[in-house]
């Protein structure tokens, strides 16, 4: 038998959602008609259950809604939702108060869906990879529970702290990044246009120059006689650069290299832990069965190259191994947090342990990220300063070394 989404009209003048089990669609309206209820829309199931549902029909339609207005979105729907206002009049209301352009036309194409009978879940689902498939999982898990305003309060939960981790990660790593910009455009500038124009008073020095000045002229004369294809050169190479790192396999190799570079591996597993147990827990808590969970819950590991490691776990739980089992086959995972969920697993309570090892990876990744800050920031003032203080060193020697040989010169 197969589960139909059904949207319904109760006797009461309510609407409300309801999942059916039956063989046919006729026999679901046939049977909620004799019932009283007065059927709207009937959405058959799509492939296998609720992951296939949740792939959507389209391929996406344009960027994604910022983050940051999505979260005070789905607030503001729990919230009315609580409240106990109808999901139509919800969404009417929000579509009307958005400052986002791009959220308020994605919000008029579902409510248009829910005027002409299409469930929430339906009306999302419908936008392709505009949203996330935990969020359109978890929006169908509320409406077969009937508790809608819970699973997106918790959904909420879920995203504060996705959005809290990356405003923690840009934050720490502006002032490196702007240390490692401000160093490379002081020695460009050093190189460029002030080295050349020391050139000529050298040259009245002869041909004994000390060998930092002879590199630090050789390196600034090519780069002025070639600055024209040089310069080309270099941001043809950083185009290619980039646009190769966003195919699947330049994806796959930077992710790889990533894994390898100390501090910053063990960080990325660290963060992936967590975010994948806190996308896990969500779906479970919603009602979605372990396999349909994972199944969406692995799409939030960003790194290709971990999620490379856990093909193979979907496969393993669906043949009947314990989910600890399945999860060790990847090898990413830290044993800390493998012996976690082992113990909520087998004591029935995976989703609370989940959310215990998502908490307690989140803490140790932000402890990871302030040493890597702490790390990376005197290790470009060494690198970038030493660079400034050979090419200062290359520009004064000469004339310290001429008036220390003046003297001998006039005797």
């Amino acid at each position: 038998m197969a589960e139909f989404v059904c949207r319904l009209g109760t006797p009461a003048g309510e609407i409300v959602t309801r999942t059916v089990e039956a063989v046919a669609l006729t026999e679901v309206r046939t049977r909620l008609e004799r019932e009283g209820f007065k059927v709207f829309a009937i959405t058959p199931p799509k492939g296998d259950g609720l992951a296939s549902f949740t792939k959507g029909g389209g391929v996406g339609r344009g960027t994604r809604v910022k983050a940051n207005d999505f979260l005070l979105f789905n607030q503001q729907l729990a919230a009315l939702l609580r409240a106990g206002i109808p999901i139509l009049q919800a969404i009417t209301m929000l579509r009307r108060r958005a400052t986002s352009a791009r959220l308020r036309a994605v919000l008029a194409e579902i409510e248009e869906a829910i005027r002409g009978g299409a469930a929430l879940s339906q009306a999302f689902a419908a936008q392709g990879a505009m949203f996330p498939r935990i969020y359109t999982a978890s929006i169908l898990a509320g409406e077969r529970s009937g508790a809608l305003d819970e699973v997106l309060s918790r959904y909420v939960n879920y995203m504060r702290r996705s959005v809290g981790l990356r405003r923690k990660i840009r934050g720490a790593l502006a002032y490196p990044t702007f240390l490692l910009m401000a160093s490379l455009g002081m020695v460009v500038f050093l190189t460029v246009y002030v080295v050349p124009r020391m050139s000529g008073l050298f040259a009245g020095f002869g041909g004994n120059l000390p060998l930092p000045t002879q590199i630090v002229m050789g390196i600034s004369g090519w780069l002025t006689a070639n600055i024209f294809w040089v310069a080309p050169l270099v941001i043809v190479g950083s185009v290619a650069t980039i646009i190769w790192s966003r195919t699947p396999q330049g994806r796959l190799t930077i992710d790889r290299l990533m894994l390898k570079i100390p501090l910053v591996g063990k960080l990325l597993v660290q963060m992936t832990t967590a975010q994948a147990a806190r996308s896990l827990a969500t779906l479970l808590a919603g009602g979605i069965t372990l396999v349909e969970s994972w199944e969406i819950a692995a799409e939030s590991i960003t790194n290709m190259e971990l999620r490379r490691r856990s093909s193979g776990i979907l496969p393993l739980i669906r043949e009947g191994r314990s989910f600890t089992e399945s999860l060790e086959t990847a090898g990413w995972m830290p044993e800390l947090a493998m012996d976690m969920v082992g113990i909520g697993e087998r004591s029935g309570s995976l989703r609370e342990m989940l959310d215990e090892v998502a908490t307690f990876y989140d803490a140790e990744a932000e402890v990871k990220l302030e040493q890597l800050t702490t790390t990376l920031e005197p290790a470009i003032l060494v690198v970038m300063g030493g660079i400034v203080v050979l090419i200062l060193l290359a520009i004064y020697l000469p004339i310290i070394q001429s008036i220390s040989n003046g003297p001998m010169l006039g005797r």
